[in-house]
């Protein structure tokens, strides 16, 4: 009677001691298996903790592709950049000014709203004309493009 006791406490501690996580990344680590666990959990720290307050990848991409511009403000805990007036050196008679606001701490499609304002030169003063639309969904393409770029070189470095 009690070897059957035994027994079956042996197999309700190995049971419930093998659930346990710790155990299992302990395990894998001794064994040299947990190489996707680090990945995720690095993922996540650059993803969602931060010291600016909003997706670091996002924020990077979106300053580096936004450099073209003159930065008018930058808000790296509200994650939103400005930029001042550019005038193409190609067509002087045009200039755009361009907000991104980095909306989510998760690196995602939505987590990304990119505005732009647009003036053109007329009997010497700058009157605003219409942005086409496909010019602020291309910068969003850009920096959402650039953002998992960086995302995939820290993840597999």
């Amino acid at each position: 009677m009690s070897r059957a006791v035994i027994f079956f406490l042996t197999i309700v501690s190995a049971t419930s001691l093998s659930g346990c996580d710790f155990i299992r990344d302990d395990i894998n680590a001794t064994l040299g298996r947990n190489t996707a666990d680090r990945v995720r959990q690095a993922d996540l720290a650059a993803s969602q903790i931060t010291t600016i307050g909003v997706n670091s990848y996002l924020w990077r991409a979106a300053l580096d592709t936004l450099s073209f511009a003159p930065l008018a403000q930058t808000d790296s805990a509200g994650g939103v950049i400005v930029t001042d007036w550019y005038a193409n050196p190609n067509s002087p008679g045009e200039r755009m000014k361009v907000t991104a606001t980095i909306l989510d701490a998760d690196l995602r499609a939505d987590a990304l709203r990119v505005a732009a304002s647009r003036q053109v030169m007329q009997n010497g003063q700058w009157v605003e004309a219409p942005v086409a639309a496909a010019t602020v969904q291309k910068l969003e393409e850009i920096i959402l493009t650039k953002a998992r770029d960086l995302r995939r070189s820290a993840v597999a470095g």
